[in-house]
C-alpha cells in the first residue's frame, strides 16, 4: 500500500511540475543551432541561457558593476537594461528595477512546485535572463534578478 502512495504521488508530482519550454525552444528573430550555441557559450553560459538553470549567488563580476553604460544580451547584445536602474537587492544577481523598452519577454515558470515566478528572456533570441519579483525599489516596485552569465555590460562613452 505505501509503495503504491508513493508511486501516484510521484506521478501527481511530475503533473504539478512541468518542466516547461526552455529559452531554446521558441520563434525568435536571431535563431541558432544548438551546436552553435555551445560553440559560442561556455557550458555555465549555456545551462544559463539556453536551458534556464540559475548561476550560482555572488559570482558574477557585473553584481558589482557600477558604471554608467549598458547591460546587453550575451547572446545576441540586445541592449537590456540601463545602468541608471540597477541597484543592489543583497541577493547575489545583478538586480535592476525596469528593462528597456520592447527588451524582454516573461513567461510563467512553474518549475517550483507550488511557486510561480515570472521569467524574463531576451525577446529578440529568447536567452533566458533571470526572473522578476514584486520586492524592488521604486518607481516600478519590481526587481528584475538576472544571470550574470547572460550579459554583458558596456560603459557610457565606450
Amino acid at each position: 500500500m505505501r509503495r503504491r502512495n508513493f508511486l501516484v504521488s510521484g506521478a501527481a508530482l511530475a503533473v504539478l511540475r512541468p518542466e516547461g519550454v526552455s529559452a531554446a525552444e521558441g520563434s525568435f528573430e536571431i535563431t541558432r543551432t544548438e551546436a552553435e550555441w555551445r560553440a559560442m557559450l561556455t557550458d555555465t553560459e549555456y545551462a544559463v541561457m539556453r536551458e534556464e538553470e540559475t548561476e550560482r549567488p555572488f559570482t558574477s563580476p557585473l553584481n558589482d558593476e557600477k558604471r554608467a553604460g549598458v547591460f546587453h544580451c550575451k547572446g545576441c547584445d540586445l541592449p537590456l537594461y540601463d545602468a541608471k536602474t540597477k541597484f543592489d537587492s543583497g541577493t547575489g544577481w545583478p538586480s535592476f528595477y525596469d528593462s528597456l523598452p520592447d527588451a524582454i519577454e516573461t513567461k510563467q515558470d512553474r518549475k517550483l512546485l507550488f511557486y510561480v515566478r515570472t521569467e524574463c528572456h531576451c525577446r529578440r533570441c529568447g536567452s533566458h535572463l533571470g526572473h522578476i519579483f514584486d520586492d524592488g525599489p521604486e518607481p516600478t516596485g519590481k526587481r528584475h534578478c538576472l544571470n550574470g552569465v547572460s550579459l554583458t555590460f558596456t560603459p557610457q562613452n565606450a
